[in-house]
């Protein structure tokens, strides 16, 4: 007699995240096209109280986040880049949706580390965003931008333990490892790999605005955070 059960499939490996369906990421990077412009504060006294999801970007300086949040929002100069990298010490809000509503808003945090910026304002900044990430109340996920040639710093490393009793909590963490096409295939999986295991559970992503890699990925996941009670943006 011949047995016609079929074995058992087994389940796909879940290493590489899904590939989105285009109707979402057209719809989230529509979503983030709304950014616009919303405030700007030299202290966090001066941010307003929001009641909307808030999503911070951070980095360190010449990490490539001005160039990541304007490829996002497919904005040339919503997020200022400055010449002089560490420079640009305010925190910059923008908010997004459509039809003049604000379902959420973007946080570019300044850029941290480098090196011709005068020491007492490093120690500041650096105070003012663990504060930030640490008690502002709507923030719902953070974008934190590493280059893979240079791994995470040891600032990158203090921002991690700043905000990991959050995310244990369930705080949303992405690492956006940027300028992948600087790197081979091979090394980008490695920096992948490796970003994951130093990620204390956060989600990782390959991103290069050049070669549009990473983008409706990342806009999706922003999305999603954004709108926690619904699967899929859908036109």
């Amino acid at each position: 007699m011949t047995n016609n059960t079929n074995p058992p499939t087994r389940p796909r490996p879940s290493s590489a995240p899904a590939a989105p369906s285009k109707n979402a990421a057209v719809v989230a990077l529509g979503w983030l096209h709304t950014a616009r412009f919303l405030t700007t504060a030299p202290q966090l006294h001066f941010l307003p109280q929001l009641d909307v999801p808030e999503i911070a970007f951070v980095g360190r300086s010449n990490a490539g986040k001005s160039t990541c949040i304007n490829t996002l929002t497919q904005q040339k100069q919503l997020a200022f880049a400055s010449k002089k990298p560490g420079r640009t010490q305010h925190i910059n809000l923008f908010s997004l949706g459509k039809q003049g509503l604000t379902d959420a808003v973007l946080t570019d945090l300044p850029g941290y580390g480098y090196a011709a910026v005068p020491k007492q304002d490093k120690i500041r900044w650096q105070q003012v965003m663990a504060n930030y990430l640490v008690t502002r109340e709507n923030l719902k996920g953070i974008v934190l931008m590493c280059d893979p040639r240079h791994g995470l710093t040891e600032l990158d490393e203090v921002l991690l333990e700043v905000v990991r009793p959050r995310v244990e909590e369930g705080l949303k963490f992405l690492v956006v490892l940027t300028k992948a096409d600087k790197l081979t295939r091979s090394e980008q999986t490695k920096a992948l790999s490796i970003m994951k295991l130093q990620a204390g559970g956060g989600e990782v992503r390959l991103f290069s605005a050049p070669k549009r890699q990473g983008i409706d990925e990342i806009a999706l996941l922003l999305w999603q955070w954004a709108h926690p009670t619904t699967a899929e943006p859908t036109p």
